[in-house]
């Protein structure tokens, strides 16, 4: 309830609304555009995939983003070194390349390594001279078969932690941790204070002998 003997508010904040309403009766058409577009896109890098270039898996930065896995910009130098791929290479058959990330952790550099070796290994170069292909371009007659990959280019799969389930046994029933712990917690704290004891002892045993 207004306190005072003041006026009723009675402002009027609506006038004029017409001129503010927005409409979007365009979307049916957008969206036929922009189907046409990718259309186009994908006949222009055929037979190259419509996803563009192959991205490693990378952690999200900061400790609140680093549990989550996502793509990052491209693969390091030792990740292309360790599946074998030359770096100017690389860019030619579709893979990103970032020269300023590093690794940090085995694992994700042995998940990005096993990332370019299957993509490696499922990708078809096509000849740039049909007449003499190198070894690693097919022939000429593998080429005309050859399909473009449309959709997400090896997307990322969220993995399931699996919890390993053990019987708990009489002695870890009768384990008691705290105390363990404050134990080795007085253990760490006093290592100087016991060591500097240990080494007054021995001097006295010294003079004493």
């Amino acid at each position: 309830m207004v306190r005072h003997n003041n006026v009723i508010p009675n402002a009027h904040f609506h006038k004029k609304w017409q001129f503010y309403v927005k409409t979007w009766f365009n979307q049916p058409a957008r969206k036929v555009r922009r189907r046409a577009a990718r259309a186009e896109k994908a006949k222009k890098v055929f037979p190259r995939p419509v996803a563009g270039s192959l991205k490693p898996v990378v952690r999200g930065q900061t400790i609140k983003y680093n549990t989550k896995s996502r793509l990052g910009r491209g693969f390091t130098l030792e990740e292309l070194k360790e599946a074998g791929i030359p770096v100017k290479f690389a860019p030619t058959i579709g893979i990103a390349v970032d020269h300023r990330r590093k690794n940090r952790s085995l694992e994700g550099l042995q998940a990005n390594v096993n990332r370019l070796k299957a993509y490696r290994s499922n990708i078809v170069i096509l000849p740039r001279n049909a007449k003499k292909p190198k070894k690693f371009e097919v022939s000429a007659e593998e080429a005309k078969t050859v399909s473009q990959k449309k959709g997400a280019l090896m997307p990322l799969v969220a993995e399931k932690p699996v919890l390993e389930v053990v019987k708990v046994t009489k002695d870890m029933k009768d384990a008691y941790a705290y105390g363990k712990l404050r134990i080795e917690r007085a253990n760490a704290r006093l290592v100087g204070i016991r060591a500097k004891k240990a080494k007054e002892a021995a001097a006295k045993d010294e003079e004493k002998s």
